[in-house]
């Protein structure tokens, strides 16, 4: 997959930067997807036709690569990236899932999108101990609300968002597969600090990310 064909912001690109290259692809597929499902949700108007459209990723991604249909940039990624994998990134779409049907945002269910969201660092770890995968959730969930909260209009949702997010019990550094992840984190935290901003926003964002691709933490 090219940059021509899905374009991810700029705290991703930096993420990817600082992701081993081996596992690079599959992060920037993640990350590629997880902007589809994004885009569902601006897109919708009535919940019905968002869990309609999100129930055909399910069903692909429930489907041996060959039997997919081709010429989706996304698609055709995870069956390069994720192939015997899909299973993964279904939890993803189950977040999404929650911010489609839901009225009104509390932090139980911020915190279910969140999880989802950040279900596919997970499989990065393979065998990590259950400390590392507890931390390395947590910075995910924070990631996954960070960028929710920039998204939207609403004062009072906005602030729900950010203290769910600031609840969560900080981690300590990630393993290295999960270097952009720490990344992420950093700039979802100074953000959230910040009442919700976008994450790279002010000249202060890059120099926080070099500190957490270098350190880690």
């Amino acid at each position: 997959m090219t940059d021509t064909e899905e374009h991810l912001p700029p705290e991703l690109e930096l993420a990817l930067a600082y992701t081993p290259s081996a596992i690079r692809p599959a992060m920037r597929t993640y990350f590629a997807l997880d902007g589809r499902l994004a885009r569902i949700l601006s897109g919708t108007t009535e919940p019905i036709l968002g869990q309609m459209r999100l129930a055909w990723w399910r069903e692909m991604l429930g489907k041996p690569s060959a039997e997919r249909p081709s010429g989706d940039a996304v698609l055709d990624a995870i069956g390069e990236h994720w192939a015997g994998n899909e299973p993964a990134m279904v939890p993803v779409i189950d977040g999404w899932e929650v911010l489609i049907v839901s009225d009104q945002l509390a932090s139980s269910q911020l915190l279910d999108f969140g999880k989802g969201r950040a279900c596919a660092f997970l499989h990065f770890l393979g065998d990590a101990t259950d400390d590392e995968r507890d931390r390395a959730q947590a910075a995910g969930i924070r990631w996954a609300l960070a960028d929710a909260a920039r998204r939207v209009s609403d004062d009072a949702e906005r602030a729900e968002i950010v203290r769910t997010a600031l609840n969560i019990r900080a981690g300590g550094r990630l393993p290295r597969a999960l270097r952009g992840l720490a990344v992420l984190d950093a700039l979802a935290m100074r953000a959230l600090k910040s009442g919700g901003r976008p994450l790279m926003e002010g000249r202060g964002a890059s120099l926080t990310a070099l500190r957490a691709g270098i350190l880690g933490a």
